[in-house]
């Protein structure tokens, strides 16, 4: 069925993906431009067709991530965002202009509520800034991209209106948002239907949907646009963006790869690598996905009745309408231990869908050896963390060297943390502090070296294989003010000693923190 699909392009589904810039708006979700870059790499692996790489007016920080992503994406088309201003338009050109294929992204809301409310214009006006806004944007080049920003609250005569000036004007695709998530899947699915029946022009663009998931019905809303003739849907990993999330890139995809009987539409996402970018999005974020999160989350095809573990023994498709192996999850588990060679680790971790250079084998492969020591069996689970942990996070400024505890039922915790800070010209520096436990003593501790006032405000444990060595992961939210606002960061730590994970976790956290700091500075200079 797929085969035949394939043949008639006029069947493929657009996978835009805005982790990046709309997913990267979710308090929490910040990046640096090392994981960036890396989460970019993953998104190309994963065969998305465009990487919305950011809004590059909203930042100096901002520019510079979307420039390197534009210059680093190959095969890939880059969108930069511009609100429909020749200012925002013209950075943005600047910033993706050397990608290998620029697009430029440009809005302006069509609603009366925003019309009315928010820019404080009249229908007119705010139609004719957005056909200057697609004509500017199509003198540097000719892929541009026009939303409606509220579509779904907009009024339908007002918005085909719209929509057919800015294909006369060049838009090559015209994206449908339902900004805040109010539509629902019939509705949405007929103001498609409604488009396509009253522009005239519509054959001259493609129709792409933005979906927020505020009432939860991202994906519904996505699949009956597609159903209606949408060809571009603009997704996030993990469903991650502005308050209750985005479409779910994931969920659309498997969607229509599972019911192409129905949708007779196909992608050219690689979706075996669906899982490694799922996970990737976790550690660089520290936010995990909720367990029966669909398609990514650990119960997906997970079976505990009795009755769902006897169909799935006979025959998976019993109860498993898709496969695991298909979004990368390994079928059967190869247990690593001390002994296991660098050829066999390199030979699971491709299985796994982690393509390393030699170098990020190199570093890896001492971390294994070192947890391998530790453990009498390394799980793929484990792997997966420790690649993350190990490999692709991007050095901060402060680097835990070595942590001791002592403790015991009738002596009051202690903890000795040595630390090295980048920017200190003392290569290392130790302390010791009492507390209620082994992870209160550690953070305590660099606490007095470092000077922050930052607090932790949620730890969560999770137990990543089973057993008494299990390899541990903690994430923490912490919190701190700076400059009279409050900043809030995730971290993340693992090691198979629940203190150390901890107090490693307190530390990711400070470097996301410096990160933000630096970042913010940046942009109040800029001002």
């Amino acid at each position: 069925m797929q085969e035949d699909i394939k043949k008639d392009k006029n069947n493929k589904v657009t996978i835009f993906d805005t982790t990046l810039r709309d997913g990267e708006q979710s308090p929490g979700f910040s990046m640096n431009m090392e994981e960036k870059l890396h989460f970019t790499n993953q998104l190309v692996k994963l065969g998305v067709d465009v990487i919305e790489a950011g809004f590059p007016i909203a930042s100096p920080g901002d520019f510079e991530a979307v420039q390197k992503i534009a210059e680093a994406s190959k095969g890939v088309t880059v969108a930069g965002l511009a609100r429909a201003d020749s200012q925002d338009i013209d950075v943005a050109w600047d910033a993706i202009k050397n990608a290998e294929k620029p697009r430029i992204h440009t809005f302006i809301s069509s609603s009366d509520i925003h019309i009315d409310y928010q820019l404080k214009k009249n229908r007119t006006q705010v139609l004719e800034e957005a056909i200057a806004a697609v004509q500017r944007s199509k003198s540097y080049t000719w892929d541009v991209e026009f939303s409606p920003m509220d579509a779904s609250r907009s009024d339908r005569k007002y918005l085909a209106e719209m929509v057919e000036a800015v294909i006369d004007a060049g838009a090559m695709t015209v994206n449908i948002p339902d900004t805040v998530g109010y539509a629902i899947p019939s509705e949405f699915g007929d103001l498609i239907k409604y488009l396509f029946d009253n522009v005239k022009n519509i054959n001259k663009t493609v129709i792409s949907v933005h979906c927020h998931n505020d009432l939860g019905f991202a994906t519904a809303n996505a699949i009956a646009a597609i159903e209606a003739g949408a060809r571009q849907v603009e997704c996030t990993i993990n469903g991650i963006g502005e308050r209750a999330g985005n479409t779910s890139l994931e969920e659309v995809v498997m969607a229509i790869r599972t019911r192409s009987d129905i949708l007779n539409v196909y992608t050219d996402v690689n979706t075996k690598q669906i899982m490694a970018t799922s996970k990737l999005l976790t550690h660089i974020t520290g936010v995990a996905v909720q367990p029966n999160k669909a398609i990514v989350g650990a119960n997906a095809f997970a079976h505990e009745s009795g009755i769902h573990q006897d169909g799935v023994l006979k025959d998976a498709c019993t109860y498993e309408i898709m496969k695991p192996e298909d979004i990368g999850i390994a079928k059967s588990t190869l247990v690593l231990g001390k002994h296991s060679g660098r050829h066999a680790v390199s030979d699971r971790m491709k299985n796994l869908g982690y393509e390393m250079s030699k170098e990020e084998l190199d570093k890896f492969f001492v971390k294994f050896k070192d947890l391998a020591d530790k453990k009498k069996e390394v799980f793929d689970d484990d792997l997966e963390t420790l690649v993350w942990g190990s490999v692709y996070k991007e050095e901060g400024r402060f680097t835990v060297n070595n942590i001791q505890i002592s403790t015991g039922m009738h002596s009051p915790p202690m903890t000795m943390v040595t630390l090295r800070d980048r920017l200190s010209e003392s290569e290392e520096t130790f302390d010791v502090a009492n507390g209620n436990g082994g992870v209160d003593a550690g953070v305590k501790a660099v606490k007095k070296i470092t000077g922050t006032s930052a607090e932790i405000e949620s730890f969560k444990l999770v137990a990543i294989t089973g057993g008494s060595d299990a390899l541990c992961e903690v994430t923490v939210s912490v919190v701190e003010k700076v400059d009279g606002k409050q900043l809030t960061v995730f971290g993340n730590g693992v090691n198979i000693d629940i203190s150390v994970a901890g107090i490693l976790s307190f530390v990711d956290a400070l470097n996301r923190l410096e990160y933000l700091k630096k970042k913010n500075g940046a942009e109040r200079s800029a001002v």
